[in-house]
């Protein structure tokens, strides 16, 4: 069964506030399946809120979303229906922030992948506004992440994409050796076979598998550039 047509079966379940859904079924020792249909929702409510932070809900916002997660046609008004619940729900963004924490504390890497979706969404109107930058670095603080980290994370969409130093999260002055330390230590925290095996969503999956390909593009610059 699809991860969608498990939403679907769920929805019956989640009532008029998805923050108090999520803090139900993160409250459980949940199976991977659920752990997956609970870290969906919890993602799509987090984009809902994002889509509002700057006081609108653009087209091009809605378009990036669909872009995140790849929702097959079929399963497009099962999302919709999670996504206006969370727009509506008195729940705040905070909330689904942590409960999402909770299922992955351990997986820093899953949960960099929620923030580049959200980056992701917040950019699709060719502008980034004080409200959303303000969303993402408290999600961002939330999910465990330094400035340093949410500043090499923004630097991937929207701040100095060609500084492959900050791609990486290094001082330019890094010698080639530190360089190489902190490659292979990016390719083993973001590599998707982890995100498979924690059973993250294949939409999920496809985030990390794209941040990789700009890890490895930021390094080989870098040693191009060392000579």
């Amino acid at each position: 069964m699809s991860i969608w047509a498990r939403i679907a079966e769920t929805l019956a379940s989640i009532g008029e506030s998805v923050g108090a859904f999520l803090q139900s079924i993160v409250s459980r020792d949940p199976t991977p399946p659920e752990k997956s249909v609970a870290f969906t929702i919890g993602m799509i409510g987090l984009g809902a809120k994002m889509a509002k932070a700057d006081g609108v809900v653009t087209e091009d916002e809605i378009r990036a979303f669909k872009q995140v997660f790849h929702i097959p046609d079929g399963e497009l008004a099962t999302v919709a229906r999670v996504f206006n619940l969370a727009k509506q729900d008195v729940a705040g963004y905070e909330t689904y922030a942590r409960q999402i924490a909770k299922l992955f504390d351990a997986r820093a890497d899953v949960l960099e992948d929620v923030l580049d979706g959200l980056v992701h969404i917040a950019k699709a109107d060719n502008a980034f506004h004080p409200g959303e930058h303000g969303f993402l670095r408290r999600v961002a603080d939330i999910f465990g992440f330094s400035e340093a980290d949410f500043a090499r994370i923004r630097a991937r969409h929207v701040d100095v994409p060609d500084d492959p130093f900050l791609i990486l999260g290094l001082p330019r002055d890094a010698a080639p050796d530190a360089v190489r330390k902190r490659y292979r230590e990016l390719v083993r925290e973001h590599h998707p076979d982890r995100h498979i095996a924690a059973g993250v969503p294949e939409e999920m999956v496809e985030l990390a598998t794209e941040r990789l390909q700009k890890i490895n593009e930021a390094y080989e610059r870098i040693m191009e550039m060392a000579g």
